[in-house]
């Protein structure tokens, strides 16, 4: 019986383990996509404050 009660501990604990490390993979995988969407936010800045710059030459000519 004893026996019983340690594996199902053991289970326990694995089973805390796996979620805990699930939560962390969730977490890591959402601050990545946060980190590529504000890359992304910053090319397509980049790229507006180019073609702004190249409409300015245009009227300036």
């Amino acid at each position: 019986m004893a026996l019983v009660a340690m594996m199902s501990v053991s289970c326990k604990d694995q089973a805390a383990a796996t979620e805990e490390t699930a939560v962390e993979a969730v977490d890591t995988a959402a601050v990545e996509a946060v980190d590529s969407a504000a890359a992304a936010v910053d090319t397509a800045a980049a790229a507006v404050d180019t073609a702004a710059a190249a409409v300015k030459e245009e009227v300036k000519k």
